[in-house]
């Protein structure tokens, strides 16, 4: 087996001692891509990029009878595999985790911003970002984008078969993989040091930090829900990573798997980079504008609090070694829980106070989502540095 050389450390040593076929299977998977979505963006670059972006589009809207587009044999292989549902999939069982979702937004959110995507950029994850300028040069579109995509595979009928989830989940696949193809042409990418980009190992872990990692985050904030719940979230993001290209050899089967590949993920990836430090504080820092907060001294005060709620969440640890000011964290996770009860007893004896709650929650969830016009589109960056491409 080939192993980066960022992975050759002593944490990946301690992953081994304790579960030495996960931590081997997760740096195998730093060498490997999505082969099938690889090949189809190769295929296409051939085209121009409207000829592209009308070809995706087509395959991606329901038939209907339509006759579809001659493709290359690279794409209509990419999407027979997308319209090739797994045995284990059970679109009725969704429902339980999209009430779950919406019951418990403002937890969601919060877990989202401050805990999962801050750890997420603590690992290697944050290399391909840094080197596109993505979340640099668009990065409040960027965080619209990925609270779209969870917001909409929590809708109903979002993972159905040409739903606005599933679709974003596709997008989210080619546009991984044009990442790949640009950044396999750069002189920015050190394979050798870092795999191959947007590795088949990290977004599979990402997928485990969306699903189990957000859900142990909820509870510490006090989000309430049952095992049924929490399972269909799991079967949610499972799917939503299957369609986003992450192979089973790699995604996980229930909540107690991902929680264990998400550890000994954690332990195989090195020490957090410059890029981590830089991107995680850029996240935070973003997060008044995503919510459409303008306003200089009140965008300050939230980037305050989000530091604070993300360093109760992520531990002092981690805080520390991303460079978060120094903080007093106490009563923080206290007060949200005691938050969390006030909606459950308003949702249950005072109806019309929740329901203007319940309003308000989903409206900033939307406002904080990126929509466009047109609908979904399927253009794809054409330049290794976000500031140089064509808007997609």
């Amino acid at each position: 087996m080939k192993v980066p050389t960022d992975y050759d450390n002593p944490g990946h040593a301690r992953a081994s001692a304790l579960e030495p076929e996960m931590a081997d299977n997760y740096v195998a998977h730093t060498m490997i891509g999505d082969p099938l979505a690889d090949a189809a963006v190769e295929a296409l670059s051939k085209l121009r990029r409207s000829d592209s972006n009308r070809l995706i589009s087509a395959y991606m809207s329901a038939p209907d009878g339509k006759e579809l587009p001659d493709a290359p044999s690279e794409v209509q292989e990419l999407f027979d595999d997308v319209l090739s549902p797994p045995d284990w999939l059970d679109l009725p069982s969704l429902t339980a985790g999209i009430h779950m979702f919406h019951r418990n937004r403002k937890m969601v959110i919060a877990g989202m911003l401050a805990g999962v995507l801050v750890e997420g950029f603590s690992t290697n994850i944050s290399e391909s970002f840094f080197i596109t300028g993505r979340l640099r040069d668009q990065g409040v579109r960027r965080l619209q984008q990925n609270n779209r995509h969870m917001v909409e595979i929590f809708l109903p009928g979002g993972m159905g078969p040409y739903g606005d989830g599933w679709r974003l989940s596709f997008r989210i696949r080619l546009v991984h993989a044009q990442v790949r193809y640009l950044l396999n042409n750069s002189e920015d990418w050190d394979t050798d040091a870092l795999g191959v980009p947007l590795s088949a190992a990290h977004v599979g872990y990402a997928i485990t930090a969306f699903s189990a990692r957000l859900l142990k985050h909820m509870r510490s904030l006090g989000a309430k829900f049952s095992e049924e719940e929490a399972d269909s979230f799991m079967a949610t993001w499972r799917y939503s990573g299957l369609l986003m290209g992450i192979p089973e050899s790699i995604l996980f089967h229930g909540e107690e798997d991902a929680l264990k590949l998400y550890e000994i993920g954690t332990m195989c990836e090195p020490e957090p980079a410059a890029s981590s430090v830089v991107l995680a504080n850029s996240l935070v820092n973003s997060a008044p504008l995503v919510v459409g907060i303008n306003d200089p001294a009140e965008g300050q005060k939230l980037s305050q609090y989000v530091y604070k709620v993300s360093r109760a969440l992520i531990g002092d640890t981690l805080a520390n070694q991303l460079n978060y000011p120094k903080q007093s964290t106490f009563g923080v996770l206290p007060w949200f829980r005691v938050q969390a009860k006030y909606d459950r007893f308003t949702s249950r004896f005072l109806p019309k106070i929740a329901r203007k709650s319940n309003i308000s929650n989903f409206t900033t969830l939307l406002s904080g989502s990126w929509y466009h016009e047109e609908g979904i589109t399927y253009d794809l960056p054409d330049h290794v540095y976000a500031e140089e491409s064509s808007k997609w």
